[in-house]
């Protein structure tokens, strides 16, 4: 304890008038009473001013020392004197507010067991103990909570430590995980705080266990591995994403062909800490070709054709890459330099009037409904077999339209391997592309027609191997069926 208790020069007698003050008014006590039974004797009531004089001298010494000191108690816990208080109650409430506080850090109630007794004293007024001197004796009496730096991380408390630098090391070693050579800052998202407080003894202390709390992911299951009958749209829509934010996440994978066993990404990891960084980076880049357009008439309106590809041009980028837990998020370019310009890349583009029939390279739904059954592997007829395409149900006798032009390449009932197809139709697109139709209840085109993107071509049945009205729809690459989903608009 910082505070001085002023102790008695003679024993027992704690916190008393220092003795040369006692001194001094025991004696001018006496004398005044010698001079006032002088005074006095045989009726007379007269003092003498020195009498008198000396009288004031002890009033005014009294009048100091009520003046410098006041009365105090000496508070003693366990018999060891800890401080003084004004009045007993101001140290009941210290204790009070001791127990309150540890219960809160506990999390259960706390009684302090300590003996305290008082006894009187006189001291110094400014000498009287602090009540935050009296709180930290007491706290530090308590064998279940410990003074400890404190980590905590949006008000969750992650660990402690008898040293700040033992958290602040932790916490440097989150961020290493994405400092780089070229990194000039580094920073949490989060609030990250390190205070002193008062916690709990079995508080987490263990280095390793804090890193591991601080970078664990928050955001569930991020792979999943393929398994029989998946498609990618079936885990696309399991995990809530869309088509595209899977292929976001998978930019190596071929939507139309996984296998089983393949592990695919389908959620970002999300550290319980995030940090962001800034790189300041210099490094080389392409210039791409401007294209310079030149008609051509022998060619559809919508076809092209490259008459020189061009060179590309170099040039040195300076930029600040920002980064969250190592993904970019954002790129400022702050300086180029040209080290060779591109030259031009020269494209021959049609202007002839094409025909309704051309395919357009994009691909519309033949009939819109209910998908019974997607691409890939499934049970159907009690057996396990490969689906070559997509079942749209929908009413008997609903059109169906080219999902885009080309010619028909078939039309008719399917026979040897095709015969479960019953009525159906195949479209050539060109560039290996086709689509079929199957299980139509009637053909509304013929062998060699050619058709446009949207022409009704057949109406919907339950012709051929088939449970109920809908309509297969294939699409081919080469003679080879892919997932139709890969495809459609």
């Amino acid at each position: 304890m910082d505070e001085i208790l002023h102790q008695p020069s003679q024993a027992g007698q704690t916190g008393a008038v220092p003795a040369p003050v006692r001194g001094a008014i025991a004696a001018g006590l006496e004398r005044f009473q010698g001079w006032k039974d002088q005074a006095t004797a045989g009726g007379h009531r007269i003092i003498n001013p020195i009498h008198f004089l000396a009288l004031a001298a002890v009033v005014g010494v009294a009048a100091v020392v009520s003046t410098v000191y006041t009365p105090a108690y000496v508070v003693s816990v366990d018999g060891v004197a800890v401080g003084t208080v004004a009045d007993p109650q101001t140290f009941e409430q210290v204790v009070d507010r001791v127990e309150s506080r540890a219960a809160s850090i506990l999390g259960h109630d706390y009684t302090l067991d300590q003996e305290v007794s008082y006894s009187l004293a006189l001291v110094e007024q400014e000498d009287l103990t602090p009540a935050a001197s009296f709180e930290n004796y007491l706290f530090d009496q308590i064998g279940d909570v410990a003074e400890q730096y404190v980590l905590t991380v949006n008000g969750q408390v992650i660990g402690s430590a008898n040293e700040q630098s033992t958290l602040n090391q932790v916490l440097e070693q989150v961020k290493a995980a994405y400092i780089t050579e070229d990194t000039v800052s580094a920073e949490f998202t989060s609030g990250v705080y390190i205070t002193k407080e008062y916690v709990p003894v079995d508080t987490n202390q263990d280095t390793d266990a804090m890193l591991a709390a601080l970078t664990a992911n928050t955001n569930g299951q991020t792979t999943y591995e393929v398994q029989k009958g998946d498609t990618f749209v079936d885990i696309a829509a399991a995990n809530g994403m869309t088509l595209s934010e899977l292929e976001a996440l998978n930019p190596d994978t071929d939507s139309s062909c996984i296998y089983i066993g393949q592990i695919l990404n389908v959620k970002e990891e999300v550290p319980f800490l995030s940090v962001k960084t800034v790189d300041h980076i210099t490094y080389t880049e392409e210039i791409a070709c401007p294209v310079v357009e030149v008609e051509d008439s022998f060619m559809y309106q919508g076809e092209s054709k490259v008459l020189d590809e061009g060179i590309p041009g170099t040039q040195v980028v300076t930029a600040d890459v920002s980064y969250l837990n190592g993904v970019e998020q954002e790129r400022t370019v702050l300086e180029t330099q040209v080290t060779q310009e591109a030259t031009n890349k020269v494209i021959a583009v049609g202007t002839k009037v094409r025909p309704t029939w051309l395919p357009t390279g994009t691909y519309i739904w033949p009939v819109y409904g209910n998908i019974t059954s997607y691409f890939g592997y499934r049970s159907i007829f009690g057996s396990y077999s490969y689906h070559r395409g997509l079942d749209i149900a929908t009413a008997y006798g609903t059109t169906i339209k080219a999902s885009d032009g080309g010619t028909v390449v078939w039309s008719g009932t399917g026979t040897g391997s095709y015969w479960s197809y019953g009525n159906y139709v195949v479209i050539d697109h060109g560039n290996g592309v086709r689509t079929l139709y199957a299980h139509c209840s009637s053909l509304l085109v013929s062998t060699g027609d050619k058709v446009y993107q949207g022409q009704a071509i057949a109406r919907v049945g339950s012709t051929g191997r088939s449970t109920g009205n809908h309509c297969h729809f294939e699409v081919q690459m080469n003679g080879t069926p892919v997932n139709p989903l890969a495809y459609l608009g």
